[in-house]
């Protein structure tokens, strides 16, 4: 597999799509610029011709982009989406996830782990504000 560009494929995105679902244990999408992309739930492709509102958005605005979007196989659900950029800083492929840690209450989870909470603030943008409801 090569370095991934504004035509991978949705088969080339799958490898990276499929270990960041076995590492996060959450939906994962992504897609190039050009290309449909990838669903992946449960370790599992569910769709080899996926796309999505905020998958799109965020490659056309070449930001993150947290938020709950209003249609899609997503919709009322928190998403956060990052864009992946080639060496010149263009958006070239999106990469999905639910957005779980925008709905736990880090404080609570984190009660008896303090250090572990005050790194997640310390490297976080969170709260975050939702764009989309």
């Amino acid at each position: 597999m090569g370095m991934i560009h504004e035509d991978s494929t949705a088969e080339e995105l799958a490898p990276i799509a499929t270990a960041v679902n076995e590492l996060l244990v959450i939906p994962v999408t992504m897609r190039s610029k050009n290309k449909r992309g990838v669903c992946v739930e449960k370790g599992s492709v569910l769709d080899l011709e996926y796309s999505g509102p905020v998958l799109e958005r965020a490659l056309e605005e070449n930001r993150v982009i947290r938020t709950t979007p209003l249609t899609g196989r997503y919709a009322h659900v928190p998403v956060v989406v990052a864009p992946i950029r080639n060496p010149a800083g263009e958006a070239v492929a999106a990469l999905g996830v639910v957005d779980v840690v925008g709905t736990v209450d880090l404080g609570a989870v984190f009660a008896d782990s303090p250090r572990v909470l005050e790194q997640i603030k310390l490297h976080s943008s969170y709260p975050i504000k939702r764009e989309e409801r």
